[in-house]
């Protein structure tokens, strides 16, 4: 495991907000990046270090992130309204494939960890 606290802070929240077994199957089939972002901000984080999580968690090894980005990609932040340091969503942009919506982005735990 590359990055365990960025993991056990998922783990953490998947399980405040799903339940161990529900959080279990997502981590091991895989979730959207949306069902994350909603289990993170519902979760005892605050927003600034839920956001951190999901950041640290794209670019984690820890986790099979698909579809697979280009090298050059870049996040894309959805404030709660204008001039709000709420984070309430995020995007994935690329050079070459376009804009990703979290809905689009399917995320799992790596095998052995």
């Amino acid at each position: 495991m590359r990055d365990p606290h960025t993991v056990a802070a998922i783990v953490r929240a998947l399980r405040h907000v799903h339940g161990d077994d529900t959080a279990r199957a997502m981590l091991t089939n895989g979730t959207t990046l949306a069902a994350l972002i909603d289990a993170l901000l519902l979760s005892p984080l605050t927003n600034r270090d839920a956001v951190k999580v999901l950041t640290r968690a794209l670019q984690s090894r820890d986790f099979i992130v698909t579809p697979d980005f280009s090298s050059a990609w870049h996040i894309k932040y959805v404030y709660e309204r204008p001039k709000s340091l709420n984070v309430v969503d995020l995007a994935v942009i690329t050079l070459d494939r376009g804009t990703f919506a979290s809905t689009d982005i399917r995320m799992s735990l790596q095998a052995g960890n």
